[in-house]
């Protein structure tokens, strides 16, 4: 059992823990840069990245009360002055808005990140970036965010038409590596390549029409992989100024979901540049 003070709400409209109410219909992105953060492993990202001093913080906790023993080590990660507020199951619920069987949920914070110019400058020579042109869909964003941790990338950039990468569900698909993973949300898509080719990035603009098999693209430095959204994909003015790859398939499918894609483009890329270690890696 945690040694830390908890309290109690019985009340779904009690003031204290008003960031949580109706969370699915109310999600806080957008707000100071305010977000929920939901389950055990998202966060144990958050209280990690809370410690380190990334520009994350958590501001309070609400745990389903029976929850509370089961999870002790994780509510002694985050520091002595968060509060800890605990709930029976039906006033969670009806702080929430529907069934919140997970019974695990915090508020946190990000501060303003890098500008995408600066986060660019502070790359190092040897990297690997990934970039997201109108990828609406949560799912897909937190499948990114995924999978550019998974495969050693060091930056994601998002244009202006992308999600926010802190909306509640992208963070949980996810598993919490928005909060790891540097990244820029700004611009348009076209703007953000610019600014990467001149700092000397090779740019792979990934297509089922892509000019060039993913896994004959030669290893380089410094180099972008670059995602469209489902269905209408990178903008035809995109895939004509920038080089383009493609993943091979079975012809009688018309492309790959973005997650999948852009998973296996970030293998075939770390495995390129030498980023992957072990016999599957090598």
């Amino acid at each position: 059992m945690s040694g830390r003070s908890l309290v109690e709400i019985t009340d779904p409209h009690d003031p204290r823990i008003a960031e949580f109410s109706q969370i699915r219909e109310r999600d806080l992105t957008g707000r100071g840069g305010r977000f929920i953060a939901e389950g055990t492993v998202v966060l144990r990202m958050l209280a990690a990245a809370h410690r380190a001093g990334r520009g994350i913080a958590a501001e309070k906790l609400l745990l389903l009360k029976n929850r509370v023993e089961g999870v002790a080590d994780l509510i002694d990660a985050f520091p002595a002055d968060v509060p800890v507020y605990v709930a029976d199951g039906a006033v969670l619920d009806a702080i929430a808005g529907f069934h919140l069987h997970r019974g695990v949920l915090a508020l946190g914070r990000r501060d303003a990140g890098l500008a995408a110019a600066d986060l660019i400058d502070n790359l190092s020579d040897d990297c690997l970036v990934l970039v997201g042109c109108g990828i609406s869909n949560h799912d897909n964003i937190g499948a990114l965010f995924r999978n550019a941790a998974g495969f050693f990338a060091d930056a994601v950039l998002l244009d202006e038409t992308c999600c926010d990468p802190l909306y509640r569900k992208a963070l949980r698909v996810s598993v919490g590596s928005v909060l790891t993973m540097p990244y820029a949300r700004e611009s348009l898509a076209e703007d953000l390549l610019g600014k990467l080719a001149d700092a000397g990035f090779e740019i792979w603009a990934l297509s089922p029409a892509g000019k060039i098999e993913i896994g004959d693209i030669a290893p380089a430095r410094r180099m972008a992989l670059v995602m469209g959204t489902e269905g209408e994909g990178l903008p035809a003015h995109i895939l004509k100024r920038f080089r383009s790859a493609r993943i091979a398939q079975s012809p009688g499918l018309d492309s790959l979901n973005v997650g999948t894609a852009s998973g296996i483009a970030l293998y075939s890329m770390a495995r390129a540049m030498g980023r992957l270690v072990g016999p599957l890696g090598r």
